[in-house]
């Protein structure tokens, strides 16, 4: 039986500590929060785990054998370090650290320890977002062109990240699980409205080898509620709409058409293919449900996430070139 122990119990901790309940071969064994009205709260609800003001108290517990870090990201590193040093296993809420540093910091210390370091990239547990990736891998998509994101809402302002880490972070997950390889490029723009507040709206731009281009627009001052993403291939093109309730992913066989004249070599003509769309069926199984599942199933068996330190990592690189770019209203960086 595998001992959990959740750090903060606020937005995203209950949620986590339902989830990891119910899990098979699990127990949640402890919950960490500073308030006390949250771990009255716990008490309340989880009579048998036992909660806890201090994480070093809890790191203590004998019962703990991985922790779940859910608290505001300029603490994720430290609570993630001191669970390592531990000798317990962690998942880290997105996104992973505040710094490129520190998320190899983290890496280093979990693959010298030989402990499971998972990021809780949720969406790419999602049936959708796995519906996609099988057909981008089996190569129904064909060659991909573009993947272009939308994320805005009229949302909460964080105090202490701009809008990419806050809403992009989403999306720079689900494409790193989608496309499967890193950007070489990236830029970013962005403003902020509200004086003392980061930027609340910004766009970012990523550039790969063999002419794929991803955008990402985000914004918390939206009049409505958006979530779509187009992906383009050379054979299909796909639609995904996390908002839609019944078909979230919509498969359209078109495309364009390219031929050279055979009397102008240098003339092309451009003819466009249309054919059907078609909504594949999606299961309706929670995602952090099966995230809680796989993470201890790494644990049990030393399988590697597929959400991994890596893959956080890989993410923050990202956020991290972009607010330097967007400081520098968009200045082109390359990443390593």
């Amino acid at each position: 039986m595998i001992g959990i122990g959740v750090i903060g119990y606020g937005y995203w901790g209950p949620n986590l500590v339902r989830n990891f309940a119910q899990v098979p071969g699990a127990r949640v064994v402890a919950v960490c929060d500073q308030r006390s009205e949250r771990r009255a709260l716990v008490e309340q609800v989880y009579p048998s785990v036992k909660t806890y003001a201090d994480v070093a108290d809890m790191l203590r517990n004998p019962d703990l054998d991985a922790v779940a870090v859910a608290t505001p990201v300029s603490s994720h590193f430290e609570l993630a370090l001191m669970a390592l040093q531990a000798g317990k296993h962690v998942l880290v809420e997105k996104p992973f650290t505040a710094t490129v540093t520190q998320a190899e910091r983290l890496v280093e210390e979990a693959e010298r320890r030989g402990l499971t370091l998972m990021v809780d990239h949720t969406f790419i547990y999602t049936s959708a977002v796995r519906k996609i990736k099988e057909l981008i891998d089996n190569g129904a998509l064909g060659a991909l062109y573009y993947y272009d994101s939308v994320r805005v809402n009229l949302g909460l302002f964080q105090n202490d990240v701009n809008v990419l880490w806050d809403l992009a972070v989403h999306d720079l997950s689900i494409m790193d699980y989608l496309v499967g390889a890193s950007p070489t490029m990236i830029a970013a723009t962005g403003m902020a409205h509200v004086p003392g507040k980061p930027e609340n709206m910004a766009y970012l731009t990523c550039y790969f080898p063999n002419n794929l281009i991803a955008h990402f627009h985000v914004n918390w001052m939206a009049p409505v509620k958006i979530r779509q993403t187009l992906i383009g291939g050379s054979e299909k093109m796909i639609v995904y709409d996390d908002i839609e309730m019944s078909e979230k992913v919509k498969v359209y066989d078109k495309g364009i058409i390219v031929s050279e004249s055979e009397d102008a070599v240098y003339q092309r003509h451009v003819g466009y293919r249309t054919g059907d769309m078609w909504a594949p069926r999606l299961d309706n199984i929670e995602a952090l449900r099966i995230e809680a599942e796989h993470f201890v199933d790494c644990v049990r068996n030393g399988r590697r996430p597929q959400s991994d330190g890596h893959a956080g990592l890989r993410v923050i690189r990202i956020l991290e070139a972009a607010t330097r770019s967007m400081t520098n209203r968009g200045q082109p960086i390359a990443l390593e």
